[in-house]
């Protein structure tokens, strides 16, 4: 079982780096939840993976995905990847295309059952991702704030 997820896992990503979303069903569950949302932003709801990573696709021409290390136990399978592509396309809530390339790491989280992607969970190195970019901070409503309370105490806490 173990390794039939991890080459389902690897499938997955030899589809998305290939831009073949006709072959995503082969990886991936019909009801798959991706919840991931700081950029992609789809509805944490079954299938909706599937649209996301078309637009992440549209955004981004080329789009590789490379297998760094690839960890499974039951029916869990972790990926450290390097995404490499250039922002070339539109997406939701995203600027406007930049032209700019990036190269960043990346951590995936899996579930699989039946041999198929069912859950997908990623963190991905955004305080790399964004300057390369030329991409601004995205606002979040007290954000700043908070911040600003953080590194106060931090400064006033220091030795002197």
């Amino acid at each position: 079982m173990v390794d039939d997820n991890k080459k389902a896992v690897l499938g997955f990503f030899e589809a998305v780096s290939g831009r073949r979303l006709e072959d995503l069903p082969r990886f991936m569950a019909h009801d798959v939840v991706d919840h991931n949302k700081i950029i992609h932003g789809e509805a944490d709801e079954p299938g909706a993976a599937f649209e996301g990573l078309r637009q992440q696709l549209a955004a981004f021409d080329p789009l590789t995905v490379r297998v760094d290390e690839l960890i499974a136990e039951g029916d869990r399978v972790v990926a450290r990847v390097t995404q490499r592509g250039v922002h070339g396309g539109t997406y939701p809530r995203m600027p406007e295309p930049t032209g700019r390339s990036f190269d960043v790491e990346a951590i995936w989280i899996f579930t699989l059952a039946a041999g198929k992607i069912k859950e997908i969970r990623a963190v991905s190195d955004r305080l790399g991702f964004f300057p390369q970019l030329g991409w601004d901070w995205p606002q979040v409503q007290g954000l700043r704030a908070a911040v600003s309370v953080f590194v106060g105490r931090c400064v006033s806490a220091a030795p002197r």
